[in-house]
This record gives C-alpha cells, structure tokens and sequence, in this order.
C-alpha cells in the first residue's frame, strides 16, 4: 500500500524559483525513505508540502491517500512531524509538553499518562521529564521533539534532518529508535537528510533532490550498483595548473568510463579499478605532477550523488562531535 505518493508536483516562490520542479513519489507503507540532497535542493519545501504547511503551486500529493489540498485536516490527524528546528516552550517540562500533545490530538485521557511515560523512556529523557525544556541540552530537546511526533501513534512520519548537529550518542539512539519503530510497529518514515552515513543504514529507499528535481531513485544498494565502476580518487599537489594538468593525463589513460575534477582531488570511475590505477599513477608520473594520495574503493552513496550532480554533498557523513 503507498503511505505518501506526489505527482508533477510543484512549487515555486515569487517571483519565478522552482524551488520543487515536477517531482514524483511513492513510498509504500511500512518503508524507511530517505529524502537526500544538500541545502536549498528542495527537501524542506516537499516536506512541508506533503505535511500540509505549504500549498502546492501544482501538481497533487497525499499521505495514505488522502489529499493533503482537499483534506489537510485529515492528514494532519495521521502523521507525525519533526521539522529542522524544534518547536517546543521552554518553560514547560518534558513531560508537560508530551502530555498537552496528546491532549491536542485527542488521545483517550486513560491512555496519556502510560504513552507519556512509555515515550520518556523509549527516548531516554525519564530522568529528566520534570525539569523544565529550557535546561535540556540540543540532542535531549531533538528527542523530546522526535516523543512529540509520536505521541498520538501515527503510521507515518515525517523527520526533517532530525540528526543534524548532534552528537554521535544522540544520533545513534534516534536511529536505534526508528528502526525500532519502523520493524516493530510498521511505522512509515519519510526522513531528509544531509548525511550518507544515515541515509545508507536506515532506508530502505533513497531520493536524491537536486536543484528541486529528483534525479535518482532506489534502494541504496541499487544506486550504488547502478554506477557499475569502482572508483579511483586522485588527490595531487597544489600549484597553478596542477590540477588541470593532472585531469589531462587522467583522462589520456584508454578504458576509463569517467573522469571529474573537485577542487582539490580528481575522481575516477572504471570498471576495473585495480588494473587502472597504474596506468593513472604512470599518466601523472610521466607529466611530472605529484601525486599526494590515490585510493581505490566501491561506490559509495556520495559517488551516486556526484555522477549525478556533478558536486558531493555538503556534510556528507556526520560530523564526530557537536551539541549533545
């Protein structure tokens, strides 16, 4: 069954930017999908077009197949929302602001306090569910935040960047959290991201956005299949010209399927990648440009997005430290 599906949809912002240009989404109920691209791709817009914050400029789109124009109520009833930047007053406790969720969403008074406590465990703030939001520190209110979404039960949930910034212990508990809710109560998720490293271990789909297009679809491992080379990276000394000379003699070397210079490294991908990268070593060598480093490797999910954006993506991988 689809959980959230769009088509040709739309948005554009005064006076003529596509911030989403047409795109197109089905994600089957019960799924983990991931959402990637860099800042200012269009993630954001979609989500907060799917979860009814903003209309559409065209196009349609719904969530467990309700129309989230005709009927946003409706949809609003039945998803869980967790958007970049907590929405959450300071001067209540943890556990106050949970229970006036629930209260909002109209969950049974019976059931408040049990889902209350429960979800205060579940996201490791029990300890501290009495004492007020403005002493928690940024990775405790992103999980009080994440307990808020879901204080009402929703089948589908949608999580803006719900990591970034946090620390490695904090991004490890969510994580260990929505695959837990994903494989025990069928939970849908619908998760954008900036970090590979996220959207590799929990999704089951992924959509890479580009300049407010998706421009690759599908399970992690089919896009990483789907390159069909390994690739060879190539960084070289600094100097004027170096680079570019560098990228000549790469590209002088027979068999290779693709070459793209970065700013600071050159990028290879090959089909067989053990038996080029001597020649490459050679190409450079006999031009005299000195080679700092050159690895071989499997394509990663940043390979997917380079060959299909022509850049990496910006904080890639998650960061080691940050506010905790």
């Amino acid at each position: 069954m689809t959980a959230i599906f769009s088509e040709a949809l739309v948005r554009v912002f005064p006076p003529d930017t596509r911030a989403v240009d047409g795109i197109d989404l089905n994600v089957q109920k019960g799924t983990i999908f991931g959402f990637l691209g860099a800042n200012g791709s269009g993630k954001t817009t979609t989500v907060r077009m799917l979860t009814t914050l903003l209309r559409p400029t065209s196009g349609r789109a719904s969530v467990l197949g309700v129309d989230v124009t005709r009927e946003p109520n409706k949809v609003r009833q039945q998803i869980g929302v967790a958007l970049q930047e907590a929405s959450l007053d300071d001067l209540q406790t943890g556990r106050e602001l949970l229970r006036l969720q629930a209260r909002l969403y109209r969950v049974p008074t019976a059931q408040i306090e049990p889902q209350v406590s429960r979800l205060l465990e579940v996201v490791d703030l029990a300890d501290v569910a009495d004492r007020r939001v403005k002493t928690y520190s940024g990775g405790m209110k992103r999980r009080l935040d994440l307990a808020a979404a879901l204080v009402h039960n929703p089948t589908v949930v949608f999580l803006d960047e719900p990591t970034t910034g946090l620390d490695p212990i904090s991004r490890e508990a969510i994580w260990r959290y929505v695959e837990q809710l994903n494989r025990d109560q069928g939970v849908t998720f619908f998760l954008t991201t900036q970090y590979l490293e996220e959207a590799d271990r929990l999704a089951h789909d992924v959509a890479i956005m580009d300049r407010g297009k998706i421009v690759a679809q599908g399970s992690p491992e089919q896009l990483k299949a789907s390159i069909g080379a390994d690739v060879i990276t190539v960084r070289v000394g600094e100097g004027d010209g170096i680079l570019a000379g560098a990228a000549e003699a790469v590209r002088s070397v027979s068999g290779l399927e693709d070459v793209r210079v970065l700013e600071d490294s050159i990028v290879v991908y090959v089909r067989d990648g053990k038996s080029a990268v001597a020649p490459v070593v050679l190409a450079l060598d006999e031009r005299k440009i000195p080679v700092e480093e050159i690895a071989l490797a499997r394509p990663s999910l940043d390979d997917v997005f380079l060959r299909k954006t022509g850049h990496h993506l910006e904080g890639a991988h998650a960061p080691e430290g940050g506010p905790a």
